[in-house]
Parts: C-alpha cells; structure tokens; sequence
C-alpha cells in the first residue's frame, strides 16, 4: 500500500482497546504499524469521545490547513476517557476478554456440531461471529434465520447484533466485563432459539 502512496489505516473503533483478548489493539494481530489509527466507543465506555492518533508526518500535513472541532478536547469527556483507561487495566479487562472470548469460540463451535445452520465460527477475544448458511456446501446465506433466531434471542432476554453483506452473520461483541455466567447465558440462550427455528 505504501509503494503505491497510500496510507494504512487502521480503524479500531470496535477492536481496540484490549477487545481481541491478546492485544491491546487489533492491528497488531496483523503485524502491521499503521500511518493513522482512529479509535472511539470503547475509549469513552458510552460517553462521546473519539481519536485519532497519526505520525509526526501526517500531523504536520493537517497543521496546514484550517480544522477545527466543536467538542474537541472536551475535559469531561477526557476525564471519562482517561477513567476507561485506568479501568480496562485495573480490572484485567484485556485478559476477561481473552479468557470469556474463548471460552465463548469454544462453546460456539460445539454449536456448531449441534446445528447444520452455522456455516462458520471465528473471531478473537470478544469479538466473535458466527455465520448463518443454509447448506455447508454451497454456503448460501441464511439471513432469514439469522433474523429470526436473532427476535427469539431477544425474546428469551439476549440482544445480539447482526452483519454480514447479506445479514446472516450473528455478531457478538459484549462488554469487557463479562463473566463465565454471562457466557453460559448466552450460549444456553443461542442453542434453545436454534432448536427452536
């Protein structure tokens, strides 16, 4: 990408902050230093905050020209921000991610033995899917089941997210703090709207 001019950009506003389980940021599962990094959600654990982090190089650019921002440097925010931070260590929440994160592929792909439904399971950490397929072989997406399975979670008290460019992807990206009985929850949950699609 470099040789060519381009830049790498690496977009950690879901992986970021420890959510892989055995990184703190999810570009370096890949091995790769990147030329801008923007990360938000986790950093500010429901408040509003977001950044972006750059080289020398790059800042230098946009000093240039005329920028600016309306809630940029928002002390109260930074102060929840710098809080997030302080907690994700003390509580060893990378390492719950690790651990919960696979726990749960674990019990994910025994669901998988159970139910000719999913396709596909992968992930790390806390940041898991599983892919909906109507046959194995021709891998074709099962986004009606996918929804349905997804109102029948919601029904018996779980909220899951969806993706996948057809839908039929369940994603699972819980709170860093999760625990065993929470995992349980869920994969107990997902087996019963399985057998019961």
């Amino acid at each position: 990408v470099r040789g060519a001019g381009g830049l790498c950009i690496a977009d950690e506003v879901q992986s970021g902050f420890g959510r892989t389980g055995t990184h703190y940021w999810g570009f370096e599962t890949q091995g790769v230093i990147p030329d801008i990094v923007t990360m938000a959600k986790g950093i500010g654990n429901g408040c509003p905050l977001g950044a972006v982090v750059t080289t020398p190089k790059i800042a230098a650019m946009l000093a240039q020209r005329t920028h600016f921002n309306t809630f940029g440097g928002n002390p109260v925010v930074c102060a929840q921000g710098t809080a997030v931070l302080e907690v994700i260590e003390r509580e060893k929440l990378q390492q719950n991610a690790l651990k919960i994160g696979n726990k749960l592929l674990v019990g994910l792909n025994k669901l998988k033995e159970k139910h000719n439904l999913i396709g596909d399971v992968r992930g790390k950490g806390l940041m898991l899917g599983i892919e909906l397929v109507k046959d194995r072989q021709s891998k074709e997406p099962a986004k009606e089941e996918c929804a349905q399975i997804l109102e029948t979670c919601k029904e018996m008290g779980l909220l899951l997210g969806k993706g996948g460019l057809w839908g039929q992807t369940i994603r699972f990206s819980p709170p860093m703090c999760v625990n065993k009985a929470d995992a349980d929850f869920l994969l107990e949950v997902l087996d019963r709207a399985f057998r019961d699609l």
